[in-house]
């Protein structure tokens, strides 16, 4: 799969699913239900993601749950399911600059509109993980801890998740002198320590508080050395 920029945002092909199959799941009279959850919140860099998933009601997928709760092949295998199987899926993201300018609750709201928006169709209901709505052109239902309990916003977490980490991965290859291939990001005491260490690069969080600190701290110590 590939990485595009967040105002292009990946779409789960519709040449996947039949006719047949998308007016099974409108004859419901709910429409085109979809969930939709972000990861990404807590991490001192990277994008925040967001998915959104319309579950094929016809094909239920075992196993979908929180993937916090999931390993990471687990994860992995499941969000393949969901890409083969869901009738309409969707990928949003808010960039490291958009996170600093906005503040990481905004941008974690933007990049949920911008999955949803990626969806070839709109939504009749989204169901969104948590307490805050982001600004969407359809009915929506925050659900608390929906990830452990709506399979589509189930499927949303997992995806989210693996598509970020994904990207961690890339940014490892670019520079592994912070092993975000191991964090992801996440403020772990081994992050902490290469960030103090090293330094933040242009793929950190300068708003969150450790980042900040971190470069403050590296540009006393080059005043020092002056």
């Amino acid at each position: 799969m590939k990485s595009r920029s967040p105002r292009s945002p990946l779409v789960g092909a519709d040449s996947a699913r039949t006719s047949e199959q998308r007016e099974r799941a409108l004859s419901s009279n709910e429409g085109w239900i979809c969930g939709v959850d972000e990861a990404g919140r807590g991490p001192l860099a990277g994008p925040v993601l967001a998915a959104a998933v319309i579950l094929d009601p016809s094909r239920p997928i075992p196993g979908l749950r929180d993937s916090k709760a999931l390993s990471s092949s687990r994860r992995e295998h499941l969000a393949g399911r969901i890409r083969q199987e869901a009738l309409h899926w969707g990928i949003g993201e808010a960039s490291v600059e958009e996170i600093d300018r906005l503040n990481i609750l905004q941008a974690s709201l933007l990049a949920m509109r911008r999955a949803v928006l990626s969806l070839p169709v709109v939504p009749t209901l989204a169901r969104v993980d948590g307490n805050r709505a982001p600004d969407l052109p359809c009915s929506i239902e925050l659900i608390v801890s929906g990830d452990a309990l709506d399979a589509a916003i189930s499927a949303a977490s997992i995806l989210a998740k693996t598509e970020r980490d994904s990207r961690l991965l890339t940014l490892h290859q670019q520079h592994p002198q912070y092993r975000f291939d191991l964090h992801k990001g996440y403020p772990t005491a081994a992050h902490l320590e290469l960030l103090r260490r090293h330094g933040p690069c242009e793929h950190h969080r300068i708003s969150f508080r450790p980042v900040r600190e971190a470069a403050e701290q590296g540009q006393a110590m080059r005043a020092l050395s002056r």
